[in-house]
């Protein structure tokens, strides 16, 4: 396990000290980073009959309007035991040094968002979330930039592929912006009946999707083995089905996530992987 503390299990006098000033809750480099990046309008029909716009939230008050979806949704609708110490608010000791992406619709209400952590601010804070769940040891090795994507979360209203892609149209600007070239992130997968759908979904994805041995990531908290997991049924997460998509790669067995009462999957996408007709929609690049 990484010496520093996790995403899940934050130390209370760091969270109420980063919450208690703007300027903590976003530090000036994020903030810096964020206004870099233009809002981008993405056209969402059959959405209310409006457009969907993509911003960073670049103030305290933006900040926390993600903080309170994500903890609508990973709390209210999943049912996570969350560590917060702010009622209503999902927040950790990373969000201050993160850039938060976020999408609105017409009315103004935030209604997906997701996180980033560049390698500079992972640095600086001790390392990445994922590193908390799995030994990276071997991905970090790889050169070239790495961004951390995580809290992904989409309202419940807006799950039908138009949030996400906006979601998505964002990310990509910042990854040509800052020449990203490994976009690395966990994503949950549903444990099912003693872990038997989260096995039986990784047994199925490993054939396609795991990356080369070498580069295999260990979990720090791995599932109980179990060798009955050929016939359970399983479904894809709708978001480890975009990353599939895209191109990304799976970096090894599952991590146990209790308080989610999930499983996690490393996610490892290089940017020179992403499919071609994504590339050419989302990054303006010809594969």
């Amino acid at each position: 396990m990484q010496p520093f503390y996790s995403q899940r299990h934050p130390e209370p006098l760091l969270v109420e000290a980063a919450l208690s000033t703007e300027s903590l809750l976003v530090t000036p480099i994020a903030r810096g980073l964020a206004a870099a990046i233009p809002s981008r309008s993405v056209t969402a029909p059959g959405i209310l009959g409006s457009d969907l716009t993509v911003t960073f939230a670049g103030s305290r008050e933006e900040v926390q309007a993600t903080q309170r979806l994500r903890y609508a949704i990973f709390a209210g609708e999943m049912g996570a035991k969350l560590h917060n110490y702010i009622p209503g608010l999902d927040h950790d000791r990373l969000d201050p040094h993160c850039l938060h992406l976020m999408v609105r619709d017409a009315l103004g209400q935030v209604i997906g968002c997701t996180r980033i952590l560049t390698a500079e601010a992972a640095r600086r804070v001790g390392g990445f979330y994922s590193q908390t769940e799995f030994n990276l040891t071997p991905i970090l090795k790889l050169p070239g930039r790495f961004m951390e994507i995580g809290r992904t979360c989409i309202h419940p209203d807006y799950r039908n592929g138009a949030a996400i892609s906006a979601l998505w149209s964002g990310l990509a600007a910042f990854i040509a912006e800052q020449r990203v070239d490994y976009l690395i992130g966990c994503a949950s997968i549903p444990l099912g009946a003693d872990g038997s759908e989260a096995q039986a979904l990784y047994a199925e994805l490993a054939q396609r999707h795991l990356v080369s041995e070498t580069l295999r990531v260990q979990p720090h908290l791995p599932l109980p083995r179990r060798t009955d997991v050929a016939c359970n049924p399983y479904i894809v997460p709708p978001l480890l089905k975009a990353y599939l998509r895209l191109g990304a790669q799976i970096g090894g067995e599952p991590c146990l996530d209790p308080d989610f009462n999930v499983a996690d999957v490393f996610i490892l996408l290089s940017t020179r992987r992403i499919e071609r007709r994504y590339a050419r929609h989302f990054l303006d690049r010809d594969q």
